[in-house]
């Protein structure tokens, strides 16, 4: 009877959710109250509001309460499902791209059909890439702070594909892994796909609590951790050279594997070194072109000690055998050549004009934000619900992130990340408008 009686509670609640009867942010009773209300156990209780939350009809918040979801919003929504309807205006993705790009990618196939090599873009390559290739890598990587031979590189399809053939190589199911308790959602698609262990450290000032790092190599066997020294996403700080040497320090003493995610990087100019260079031994560098060049160009990069090669080059084997020989070849033509240096350097500027048009949309509200980034970080004010913030603005016809995707801790804040980079100005000025009024109304 208990049974039925707690399956009955979950149907009711779920009914009335769905039927609009318990809109969205209704606060329901607490626990307790319902034990009382209803005749249950505690514990009972307690497995309702569990039970609702795993439909994903519902949320709890530390030292809130249990509310509503928006069920006609997907769970996660933004970057974790990114498929943006035609006519909306996206500021949930960041594919930036800037004016003639197009063109130059006509003159660089051009140039491709008529060189003396494009027969041999035909037949498989080296895993890792052709020699000249990984030099050209290498060189364009010493340029951002980090000197590594071309034995110490290797050319994947992109950093995504970066972050999975360093997770295949180098660990294992049930490892542990330190991350910033906001952190990048495709490392956390990663991790769950290949049954790692997310370990969320939790922000302090600019970069994690490393002192929070600390006691958790101390309380558990941690075997890696995932950091973005310069230019976090979603929070864009930058972490100073004492920070990253603490950092170090840390990972040198219980042996661990720096993950080090650098996508971002080529934003933040005179940058302290790179983890990977304080820590050559130890450090796994991760980068691409898809944000400083161009998404569709999937060519991204691994600097690793030789000795771990092997074991990359073999999980590149797995998934891709190597990358598309074309894209290869007029990637590094580009960083041979400087139109890469040339992009990064006119990417910062455009990513600088774009934060100061967020800055005068969103004056007064609690961003976080780097100034020469493609995103703005928005925590909600504490009467308003990051779902309830985004279906507004999606019958505005502008998409959004929640924090969802960003969340590695069970609680997931109200707050919502904005993509600078899709947008033109006019229409990037136009939508923060949008956006500072739904976020004033929902606020109130």
């Amino acid at each position: 009877m208990a049974h039925a009686r707690y399956k009955q509670l979950v149907d009711a609640l779920a009914a009335d959710i769905r039927a609009g009867r318990l809109p969205p942010g209704t606060r329901l009773l607490t626990h307790r109250r319902l034990a009382a209300k209803e005749g249950l156990a505690l514990v009972t209780a307690t497995r309702v509001y569990a039970e609702l939350e795993a439909m994903g009809l519902v949320s709890g918040e530390t030292g809130r309460g249990t509310f509503v979801r928006e069920t006609s919003l997907t769970p996660g929504l933004g970057v974790d499902q990114h498929a943006v309807a035609t006519g909306m205006v996206d500021l949930s993705f960041n594919y930036p791209s800037l004016p003639g790009q197009t063109e130059l990618l006509r003159a660089a196939l051009r140039q491709l059909a008529s060189s003396g090599d494009l027969e041999a873009l035909l037949r498989y390559q080296p895993h890792g890439g052709r020699q000249h290739e990984r030099a050209s890598v290498a060189r364009h990587l010493a340029s951002r702070g980090l000197a590594v031979t071309s034995e110490e590189v290797a050319i994947v399809g992109g950093a995504q594909h970066g972050l999975a053939v360093t997770v295949m190589a180098l660990l294992q199911p049930g490892d542990v892994v330190a991350t910033d308790a906001l952190t990048y959602p495709g490392f956390k698609v990663l991790a769950e796909a290949h049954r790692l262990e997310l370990a969320p450290i939790p922000a302090s000032g600019s970069g994690p609590d490393l002192d929070a790092l600390e006691a958790l190599c101390q309380r558990r066997r941690v075997r890696a951790v995932y950091a973005m020294p310069t230019l976090h996403n979603p929070l864009g700080w930058v972490m100073s050279a004492a920070r990253r040497r603490q950092l170090v320090s840390i990972a040198r003493r219980h042996r661990l594997l720096v993950i080090e995610d650098a996508a971002y990087a080529f934003l933040a100019q005179a940058a302290p070194e790179p983890l990977a260079a304080l820590a050559p031994e130890a450090t796994v560098y991760i980068s691409g072109l898809s944000k400083s060049v161009a998404t569709g160009l999937r060519v991204g990069f691994v600097a690793a000690p030789t000795g771990w090669m092997p074991k990359i080059e073999r999980a590149i084997r797995a998934t891709t055998w190597n990358t598309p020989a074309v894209m290869t070849a007029i990637a590094c033509g580009w960083i041979d050549d400087g139109t890469v240096a040339r992009l990064e350097s006119e990417k910062r500027q455009d990513a600088t004009a774009r934060q100061v048009v967020a800055g005068r949309a969103l004056a007064g509200l609690p961003c976080v934000r780097h100034p020469a980034s493609y995103f703005v970080w928005l925590p909600l004010a504490e009467a308003a619900r990051a779902d309830q913030v985004a279906k507004a603005l999606m019958m505005r016809r502008i998409a959004v992130s929640t924090a969802e995707p960003f969340t590695a801790t069970a609680h997931v804040p109200h707050a919502i990340r904005l993509a600078l980079g899709t947008v033109d100005l006019d229409t990037l000025r136009e939508a923060l408008d949008q956006v500072r009024r739904v976020v004033d109304q929902q606020s109130c």
